[in-house]
């Protein structure tokens, strides 16, 4: 959970376990992530930027205009959720970036996106 100028962000990540085959380092994972406007003044989400890393250190950067095709507006007490995926080559990554915003009065700021683990179910035995 993070707050900056007033934007939380809440990450939910997930395994996708029948869309991953562990045999072919494929392991698909899907995250849910809420953006609430704890605020005072409304925000426009313009971009986003990501950091995907595996566990070999292997680091994918993602960058592109709003989220799932769209530039959520923000009024005070408004929150947008949305659900996007991620594929690694291992079983256990990280997840981490920003989102670029603008206020309502234009000005412009980043909302960091807390890191994330991406990890497949542990089995107790």
């Amino acid at each position: 959970m993070n707050k900056k100028n007033n934007i939380l962000v809440e990450v939910q990540p997930r395994y996708m376990a029948e869309q991953s085959k562990p045999d072919e380092q494929k392991y698909a994972f899907a995250y849910t992530v809420k953006i609430s406007n704890i605020g005072t003044t409304a925000a426009k989400l313009l971009s986003r930027h990501w950091l995907i890393i595996d566990s070999n250190g292997k680091i994918e950067e993602v960058r592109g205009e709003g989220v799932i095709g769209e530039k959520p507006y923000l009024k005070p007490g408004e929150a947008f959720t949305y659900t996007s995926g991620a594929l690694l080559a291992t079983s256990v990554g990280v997840m981490r970036g920003k989102y670029s915003m603008r206020s309502e009065s234009g000005e412009e700021f980043d909302t960091e996106i807390p890191q994330f683990t991406l990890s497949i179910p542990r089995v107790l035995h």
